[in-house]
């Protein structure tokens, strides 16, 4: 990619335009271009964002039916990162996920997906009444991290349906995964071409491949069809905001803008719309050297902990079958110091005020980007080097770390499809009473935030055994009407 000469910002151009206008405002939102915003917002971010706090206002355009400033800034995010069509997101990755899946899935119709897919994947599955062939992902046991999806598990899923007559509708693919860890999404989307199915990647972590020649290819550069990357995550757009890129014509442009009008507010944040307007605009100034002080930065850190004794650095030659990883993903494993993840992380936020992104059951990952500085990689390596030198030097009997402490997917039957038991009666029963009963709610723990019970599978004694396990440990849980797991709800009237 080179860099792009004048480097425009419609929509920011036209937010600014219009707020400097001494408009009589007759219209939404009710602080009135802050004139009734609240001392105590106002006191924590200032006017200046209540001012262009704007609505649908026609020098802006609509998100629904785009027009001016957003389409055109839908226009230069699609030139840069190489797609046929690109639709900004406010309801996040997660209505992107959502409307690639039900604008390629009708009810009935069936999805390959990883079994370890994020939560709005299983929704989708929910709104669209698709029914899912789950792949089942292999597990680095040692770091208790999932791998990547390789061409083979795709074709296998691809040749069963085909073996009992059916054909998939879609096949959907997260790449990169929360750690990094790139699938082939090349051969993956040639498999599916083949087979004429169009392939969904949540890239929601990897917005900001292909602009570094030691980052991953996009996926929109190895062909797949649909891909939802969040910008607000390693690119510099205000959470919440996302971009859903099409490329080829496999799929249905006009289908995916129905599905996004259905799933997004029909008041979006022009300040969202904005931010990725303004991410889009801050890569293009130098596309090609952007990320190089990033990168600097997460190579220098990553010499460092591996010679730290006890430390362990996830790196590429630990999951062979995945072709890339991320290089912004810091994986560090500390179960040689005999300590899980949240005992690092409890360390490290505590006397050193390092804040992660993931916490797992044997290591802790963090994320570098274009805002990371030096001084605090300086803290956050010093603060390893202090932890692995204390407890690498007290005297203790051998703490036995768990070996197969992820999900028990192998162990898992779909007795209803998620939809259906998404709205059949439900009943609450105590955990232990619901082996052999169908889930009637979705169940994630976090970590490692992978949903261990989907609406509509049989409940077994090691998925009860896994979930008391990890909340014995420290484990939130997302999705179970009974945060405690002490019941839990089951498809079936009393």
């Amino acid at each position: 990619m080179t860099p792009q000469k004048n480097v425009v910002e419609p929509l920011v151009s036209a937010i600014k335009s219009s707020a400097q206008k001494n408009a009589a405002s007759f219209h939404f939102p009710g602080h009135n271009r802050g004139n009734a915003a609240p001392a105590s917002m106002t006191g924590l971010i200032g006017r200046t964002a209540f001012v262009h706090d704007l609505t649908v206002l026609h020098e802006l355009g609509n998100l629904f039916c785009p027009y001016g400033p957003i389409l055109e800034a839908q226009v230069e995010a699609a030139k840069l990162f190489g797609s046929s069509h690109t639709w900004f997101l406010v309801g996040g990755t997660t209505c992107g996920i959502q409307a690639a899946i039900m604008s390629t899935c009708s009810p009935g119709q069936v999805l390959i997906l990883p079994r370890n897919s994020h939560i709005s994947a299983i929704s989708a599955l929910v709104l669209s009444g698709a029914v899912p062939k789950y792949i089942i992902p292999h597990f680095l046991d040692h770091w208790d991290v999932a791998a990547a999806i390789t061409p083979s598990q795709v074709s296998k899923a691809i040749q069963e349906l085909e073996m009992e007559g059916k054909k998939a509708a879609a096949v959907f693919i997260t790449s990169p995964t929360y750690h990094g860890l790139c699938s082939d999404l090349t051969t993956i989307s040639e498999l599916c071409h083949s087979h004429k199915i169009p392939l969904i990647v949540d890239e929601a972590h990897g917005a900001h491949f292909g602009f570094h020649s030691k980052l991953p290819k996009s996926a929109l550069h190895q062909g797949a069809d649909l891909i939802v990357q969040s910008t607000h995550k390693v690119l510099c757009s205000l959470t919440q905001s996302s971009m859903l890129h099409m490329s080829g014509n496999i799929v249905d442009k006009d289908k995916v803008s129905r599905c996004l009008r259905t799933l997004q507010t029909t008041s979006p944040s022009f300040l969202l719309l904005a931010s990725l307007d303004a991410a889009r605009a801050q890569i293009s100034e130098n596309p090609d050297s952007v990320f190089n002080r990033a990168i600097a930065l997460a190579d220098e850190a990553k010499r460092v902990l591996k010679q730290i004794p006890g430390i362990s650095v996830l790196e590429s030659s630990s999951f062979p079958a995945s072709p890339a990883v991320d290089p912004l993903r810091l994986t560090v494993g500390f179960w040689n110091l005999g300590l899980s993840g949240s005992e690092a992380d409890e360390i490290l936020y505590k006397d050193y005020e390092v804040i992660c992104e993931l916490i797992g059951n044997r290591s802790i990952t963090y994320v570098l980007n274009l805002g990371t500085c030096r001084e605090h990689v300086h803290r956050l390596v010093l603060g390893i080097k202090r932890l692995a030198a204390t407890h690498g030097s007290i005297s203790k009997p051998e703490k036995k770390m768990v070996n197969n402490v992820h999900a028990p997917f192998d162990d898992i039957t779909m007795s209803m499809i998620p939809r259906d038991a998404f709205f059949a009666s439900k009943r609450k029963v105590a955990i232990r009473e619901s082996i052999g009963e169908v889930a009637g709610e979705l169940i994630c723990p976090y970590p490692p935030g992978v949903p261990v019970l989907i609406p509509g599978e049989v409940v077994t004694e090691k998925i009860v055994d896994y979930l008391l396990h990890v909340t014995s440990k420290g484990a939130e849980v997302n999705g179970a009407s009974d945060s405690s797991l002490s019941s839990i709800l089951v498809c079936g009237k009393l």
